[in-house]
């Protein structure tokens, strides 16, 4: 199944795609949100929607975020080798964790805004696993069994947040609108080998990132094994998985970054696409 989320920022409702066409779920589904992925919920909606006559929804409606704010996003830093290169950072001998706010996320094609006083706001192009069963302390052979399905992210970093401002980086990864998250979610039956897809990314037509997650340096059971060690995963939560090369930071001879009137666009395969046009900040 493509899970989606469609409405106005703030009153989505949960719906599916079948077919390249959006249906309504909500009479079935109140959100897809922890207790929807934790109380088997895939499965009890397959089998709601088998006889359904489920209500068409414009496909000219906006696409909200593709599950609800969950209790965390988890990334993984550095986990592409040629990302880690680019950035002169050395190969990580154990994944790098770091926290993104949830205040981030939005939809897939709503506006980017570059933050207050921000000179290094950046792109990322990256698969993101949502978790579908809870997880501690998980083996890599089993750890599948805790994925509810993919989707596509945008991890938008401000590096001088990031790295020139102390302390962690969730400092500049957190900002609002650094999270678009969607078009849809791919439940793990909708991607043949989640080790083989595309990732790309281009600003202003010009590609900058393509990659492909066989070259991710930890692999997707050993993530969440790994990353459960340290803590619980909750259905719901997000974990996403890292960037390849062609990152702003990477750019030669000399980095760029983000301006205002940029128009920023990004796929995986099996995922879709999405678009965001880069806003300046503004006092509300």
């Amino acid at each position: 199944m493509k899970l989606i989320r469609f409405g106005e920022a703030g009153a989505e409702k949960p719906g599916l795609i079948i077919n390249d066409n959006y249906y309504d779920v909500s009479a079935f589904v109140k959100d897809y949100n922890e207790d929807f992925f934790g109380g088997d919920g895939l499965e009890k909606l397959k089998k709601d929607i088998e006889s359904a006559d489920l209500p068409r929804v414009d496909k000219g409606v906006r696409l909200g975020p593709a599950l609800a704010r969950p209790s965390k996003i988890i990334c993984v830093g550095l986990n592409y080798k040629d990302h880690a290169a680019e950035t002169n950072a050395p190969i990580p001998s154990e994944p790098i964790l770091f926290f993104k706010a949830t205040s981030a996320i939005v939809g897939p094609n709503d506006d980017l805004i570059i933050p207050k006083n921000s000179k290094k706001t950046d792109w990322e192009v990256e698969l993101a696993i949502v978790v579908g069963k809870k997880a501690s302390y998980v083996s890599e052979e089993n750890a599948l069994e805790h994925i509810a399905g993919y989707v596509l992210h945008n991890d938008y970093s401000e590096r001088e947040f990031q790295i020139e401002r102390n302390g962690q980086w969730v400092k500049g990864k957190s900002c609002d609108t650094f999270a678009p998250i969607g078009p849809f979610i791919a439940t793990q039956d909708e991607i043949a080998d989640v080790h083989n897809l595309r990732l790309w990314l281009t600003v202003n037509g010009k590609t900058l990132q393509d990659g492909n997650t066989s070259n991710l340096i930890f692999n997707v059971p050993f993530m969440i094994s790994y990353i459960s060690q340290f803590m619980t995963l909750l259905p719901g939560d997000v974990i996403t998985t890292g960037t390849p090369a062609g990152v702003g930071l990477g750019q030669k001879p000399e980095p760029w970054y983000l301006k205002a009137g940029d128009v920023v666009e990004l796929g995986i395969d099996g995922l879709g696409s999405s678009k965001q046009t880069v806003k300046a900040y503004s006092e509300k």
